[in-house]
């Protein structure tokens, strides 16, 4: 159904593709959200298909998408598999004329994420990205904090994610991949960096691998130039083991010219000026169905879905849509292409030449 066919209803029908480890925070928050109605399920795993639908409630399943798509009348699909099926399921969905939701990482290359957003434009039908990492509360108090000029212009930030958390317990393939922390969990403090402080003109990078049981790099440290005038540092890292693990917390630190601001341990945003220092509680709200230590992510899952549904409904373009993750991936590539090549790269050269796909060394 075309953008302008969804505005102003009362409720969406959707379907969900992919039922493996995350997608089950997408069916909790998608029951939670008034107006939204998950009616069918899509895995080409039966056992985990019929795991979800019985958990869920879920009484029509399918193992093929295109399938799916002829046989229900849906108003959007969620798609949250892994993200070498991502561009055909897109281009599927929008063939069919169905909004669509993307997990992250949207695509494997910049190509397939304009081949992506182009399918969806020529089809006239909205696309999200779920890059659910701004969406958390704390992340949304630092942004609201910098929009209400608490802390003056900011000229420095760094956005940082260090770590030792087993992530591969449940998803066994990131050790598996070339590409691993930059792609996976980088590309959402870079998000976070563009959300803070906008778009980047210039990305210097290096990586490393500590681990030796795993194919791609486990830290990765970037300097960002930004538009804004600000310079910032997204530091990330699943080797890092601190007296307390800290997952899944981001910490931020923002410098301008009235004072600072600090995301600390435990979503604490500390506030100093002249004035005094402001320590204010940015904890998740409480969810029946978060469990420790995923509590922030949960909530920014069901901000994100919640978020989709206000856009469908008013018109309104999302604000992690298609094309504007665009811009988070080519923050992406430069990253790798920096750290690949040992220099400074303009995330517009990604645009000037063909796409060379980086991996770290």
């Amino acid at each position: 159904m075309s953008a302008s066919g969804l505005q102003n209803r009362d409720s969406f029908n959707g379907a969900l593709i992919g039922c493996g480890f995350f997608a089950r925070n997408h069916l909790h928050a998608w029951r939670d959200i008034a107006g939204a109605n998950i009616v069918a399920l899509c895995d080409a795993d039966e056992t985990r298909l019929h795991a979800a639908g019985r958990e869920f409630g879920i009484e029509r399943l399918y193992t093929d998408a295109a399938a799916m798509l002829r046989a229900e009348r849906l108003d959007f699909v969620d798609i949250a598999t892994t993200v070498a099926s991502h561009r055909a399921l897109v281009e599927l969905a929008a063939h069919a004329g169905v909004a669509t939701i993307c997990q992250k990482p949207f695509a494997r290359t910049l190509d397939d994420a304009r081949a992506m957003v182009a399918a969806c434009d020529k089809a006239n039908v909205p696309l999200m990205v779920h890059e659910n990492f701004r969406w958390q509360s704390a992340i949304q108090a630092v942004g609201a904090a910098l929009q209400a000029g608490a802390i003056g212009r900011p000229f420095w930030g760094r956005v940082s994610f260090r770590s030792a958390f087993d992530v591969f317990s449940g998803q066994p393939y990131l050790a598996q991949g070339e590409r691993f922390i930059v792609e996976d969990l980088g590309i959402h403090v870079l998000d976070i960096a563009r959300f803070l402080f906008g778009d980047a003109t210039r990305v210097a990078a290096a990586t490393s691998r500590v681990n030796p049981a795993i194919k791609g790099e486990d830290v990765a440290t970037i300097m960002l130039v930004h538009e804004s005038g600000v310079n910032s540092i997204v530091d990330c890292s699943y080797a890092t083991r601190l007296p307390r693990e800290l997952f899944p917390q981001t910490l931020i630190e923002i410098d301008g010219s009235a004072g600072t601001l600090r995301l600390m341990a435990d979503y604490q945003l500390q506030i100093h000026t002249d004035a005094g220092t402001e320590l204010r509680d940015a904890r998740p709200p409480a969810l029946s169905w978060a469990s420790a230590p995923w509590e922030a992510i949960q909530g920014s899952v069901l901000n994100i879905q919640s978020h989709w549904i206000d856009c469908l409904r008013s018109g309104r373009e999302p604000a992690t849509s298609g094309r504007d993750n665009l811009r988070t991936l080519a923050l992406v590539e430069a990253t790798y292409l920096s750290a690949g090549e040992g220099r400074s790269v303009e995330p517009g050269e990604l645009e000037r030449a063909p796409l060379r796909r980086q991996v770290a060394r």
